[in-house]
């Protein structure tokens, strides 16, 4: 299976994208995902009408394949489960 698509939705000045953004980088740091060098798509909400649009109020938000996996908080164990089944 190929590797998920991991995109995390920010807006300038936000202290909850700053987390998400540690958080989502620690995990993906850990032994069991560096080996798989995933990548993070980082897209600035409001540099596109319809992100804005769509989760101005939710950000940040992460995508894995195009799909909302999280909105506001990452949490790590959640993230790893869902990673590790993407893998599966």
């Amino acid at each position: 299976m190929a590797e998920p698509r991991i995109t995390l939705l920010t807006k300038p000045g936000c202290h909850l994208c700053d987390d998400a953004r540690s958080a989502l980088h620690e995990v993906l740091a850990e032994p069991e995902f560096s080996a798989a060098e995933l990548a993070v798509d980082e897209k600035n909400i409001l540099d596109d009408a319809a992100l804005t649009a769509e989760y101005a109020e939710e950000i940040p938000v992460v995508l894995l394949d195009g799909r909302v996996h999280t909105i506001w908080r990452v949490e790590p164990e959640r993230l790893r489960t869902a990673l590790r089944a993407s893998f599966a």
